[in-house]
Parts: structure tokens; sequence; C-alpha cells
């Protein structure tokens, strides 16, 4: 079995951070969508007024598959644990729809699905609706 630990993330893991943004991408066929640097992610999340928090989770694999040892419950559980420390009432997660697998366990942990129960989209605004908006 796996054994993981799950901690703040440091400037340092910057580099790190990246690729597993890009992996992430890649494994949902977006990989188009990555924009930011190494550079970004340091000034956006290590600066005098953070963009975002990070956690790191370091993963020590034992012989065998990952899947179904219970990671992504314990970091669900880490993020909760964080974000009720920060003062936050709710976290949000985005999910697409063809990974069923994540849904599953989001609601077992006790996730409402907003596109279920609410109706919720999510929309976007990027380059030329950005500056068309801002009038640059």
């Amino acid at each position: 079995m796996a054994s993981v630990r799950i901690r703040e993330a440091k400037e340092g893991d910057c580099g790190d951070i990246l690729r597993l943004i890009r992996e992430l991408a890649e494994f949902e066929n977006l990989s188009d969508q990555v924009k930011i640097s190494e550079e970004a992610l340091r000034a956006d999340g290590f600066g005098e007024n953070p963009f975002y928090h990070c956690l790191v989770a370091e993963i020590l694999p034992a012989s065998g598959e990952l899947l179904g040892q219970g990671i992504g419950s314990k970091i669900i559980k880490k993020v909760a644990e964080v974000a009720l420390d920060k003062g936050c009432s709710q976290f949000r997660l985005a999910v697409l729809d063809w990974n069923q697998r994540a849904m599953d366990l989001y609601k077992a942990l006790g996730a409402c699905d907003l596109t279920e129960a609410e109706g919720w989209h999510f929309f976007r605004f990027e380059g030329e609706a950005m500056r068309k908006l801002a009038g640059k």
C-alpha cells in the first residue's frame, strides 16, 4: 500500500506543480489550455498577496496499482481541513463529465453535484473576449 504525506506547497515546488498541471491536462485531452509558466505560479502563489493556496501530496508507492488505495479521499479530506482552518465555508471542484470515477468519489465523500442539484454551469472568459470586455 502506498504511503501519502500531504503538506503545504513551497515555492520550490512550482516546477513539479507545473509538470503535474501539464500531465493532468494531457490526461484530460486539454493540453492546449495550459497557459501558465513556472514563474507565474511562483508570483501568483508565493508573492505578497497569493491568488491560490496549494497542497502537495507526496506519494511513496508500494508495488502495484495506486487506484483504489484511498489517496484521493485523503487529499480531499486534507483540503477540507485546510479550508475550514482558513475560514472557508465551502470548496468547489471542477470535474469533466466523462470522469465518473472522480464524481462518484466526491459524492461518496458528501459533495453536492451542483450541475444535478442546481443546474449551475461554469463559464470562462479568456484572451480576446477579456480584452474586448476590458476595452484593450
